[in-house]
């Protein structure tokens, strides 16, 4: 699968209570960090993120972190 298009060059830091929530993997979606099915057409899907707990979580944001949904610095490098 190929990386998403870069939504921006920073995570988005939110505070996230429990629940499931679902990353854009694509970079297309108006409702970013969070999918609004954008990717229909394409080879992308969303990942299911469960939250277990209330906390901030910094979400990838240019969409080639390995950490997947999470932000690992990787847009420091773009």
């Amino acid at each position: 699968m190929s990386k998403g298009k870069i939504a921006q060059k920073m995570p988005y830091i939110l505070d996230e209570k429990t629940g499931k929530k679902y990353w854009c993997a694509c970079g297309e979606s108006n409702s970013q960090p969070f999918c609004d099915g954008s990717h229909k057409g394409t080879d992308f899907v969303p990942t299911e993120v469960e939250i277990t707990e209330d906390k901030k979580v910094a979400w990838c944001g240019c969409k080639q972190s390995i950490n997947g949904a999470f932000c690992d610095g990787a847009h420091a490098k773009l």
